[in-house]
């Protein structure tokens, strides 16, 4: 029997819209005895059951994995994985001989709050942003093979960093299902190295794989700089796209490590690409109007709201360094992943650096991430990753 957790009189009105997050300021009171990572029923005040979900300590005190009286375990799990595979079989992510990459769950916009799960070829990996999630990840993980039919066969999992540390969980990666030294992804017909024991989030950015493509598009007869290369991933879309000369640069060497071994594998002994582990502001200055073709891709400049002032000064200082320094007639790819900075902020902030360049700037395209990274519409929140492209003219 769920606990209860019973809310402010007039505080429903959001679980009314289907927005899946109860914060600590709408609860009035909860059932004794309440730990994080239990399931909960959410009541309203006048005692109507608006949902079932996970407990956390924090803002958000609820994750709502379901609007209903409904019963959450490995049946509930492998309902919500076949609708989510369903989805991106029907927008031809799966099947496909030259792609096996692709998120399976993306939280939220699949309505699975606290749950990520990328796949590569056959091992996916899982990670719990919650405490709810984690205490249920072997029902998930055997759910999951059942649904992809074993095409699955190796799970992951991989949350020592996304859990809340304060849980004190003791937690340690590793496989639930499986193993497999088998790290080689396939994208587009691109060939990747998923580093999914050490790598940032799941090993490999699946969310750029649609700008990647558009930059492939632009590439032609271009010298690139790819700052911030991460795996690389920009760099060897250009690459195939026919660019003249391709820089990766980031202040990692285990990330120019792998856009090495990324290059090596798609184009070997091609004299094009060179890396480069620098400070990307420091590079910046150093190779003044030798590219045409230039993407900004930092890590997160703001992990919550309170740290967004400071974000969008280092995006103005960055995007200006960058249009400053790129050819005339150059194409600037600029991003960010900052859930806490909206579209409209970035845009104003790569605004406010077009004019302290003086520069003419026009945008050719307004960037987000891909349909396997869905957003809810009753969770807006869900849409994090934002991007331009613009043409330098002047």
């Amino acid at each position: 029997m769920y606990k209860t957790v019973t809310l402010k009189r007039g505080k429903e009105e959001s679980l009314r819209r289907f927005h899946p997050w109860v914060f600590s300021g709408a609860i009035d009171r909860t059932d004794a005895g309440i730990e994080e990572g239990d399931l909960v029923r959410v009541m309203s005040a006048k005692g109507e059951i608006l949902g079932v979900g996970h407990f956390q300590i924090g803002s958000i005190a609820v994750r709502i994995l379901s609007f209903a009286d409904t019963v959450i375990g490995r049946d509930f799990f492998r309902a919500r994985l076949e609708s989510a595979l369903a989805m991106r079989r029907g927008i031809g992510l799966t099947g496909r001989p030259d792609h096996t990459t692709f998120r399976l769950v993306h939280g939220e916009g699949d309505d699975l709050p606290g749950l990520v799960i990328d796949c590569y070829g056959t091992t996916a990996v899982m990670q719990a942003h919650s405490v709810g999630m984690h205490l249920m990840r072997r029902d998930i993980a055997e759910a999951l093979i059942e649904v992809t039919g074993g095409k699955v066969r190796n799970v992951y999992y991989k949350s020592e960093t996304t859990l809340p540390f304060k849980a004190g969980l003791g937690q340690e990666d590793g496989f639930l299902i499986g193993g497999s030294d088998e790290n080689t992804t396939l994208e587009n017909g691109l060939r990747f190295r998923v580093d999914w024991l050490k790598g940032q989030k799941t090993g490999f950015f699946i969310d750029q794989r649609d700008n990647r493509s558009l930059l492939e598009h632009y590439a032609q007869g271009r010298t690139v700089l790819n700052m911030f290369c991460y795996t690389g991933g920009f760099s060897v879309y250009a690459m195939r796209g026919g660019a003249l000369k391709v820089h990766s640069v980031d202040s990692s060497a285990k990330a120019i490590s792998l856009t090495e071994e990324n290059i090596r594998i798609n184009f070997p002994d091609d004299p094009r690409h060179e890396a480069f582990c620098d400070d990307a502001f420091k590079f910046l200055d150093s190779h003044d109007g030798q590219y045409d073709l230039m993407i900004l891709d930092p890590p997160a400049f703001a992990k919550h709201r309170a740290a967004v002032h400071n974000a969008l000064k280092g995006y103005i200082r960055l995007n200006v360094k960058g249009l400053q320094r790129i050819k005339p007639g150059g194409i600037l790819f600029t991003f960010s992943c900052s859930q806490a900075v909206n579209k409209e902020q970035f845009r104003q902030a790569v605004f406010t650096a077009a004019a302290q360049t003086g520069r003419k700037v026009r945008i050719l395209h307004q960037l987000h991430q891909p349909a396997d990274h869905p957003v809810n519409i009753y969770h807006p929140e869900s849409e994090y990753l934002k991007g331009l492209v613009v043409y330098v003219e002047g």
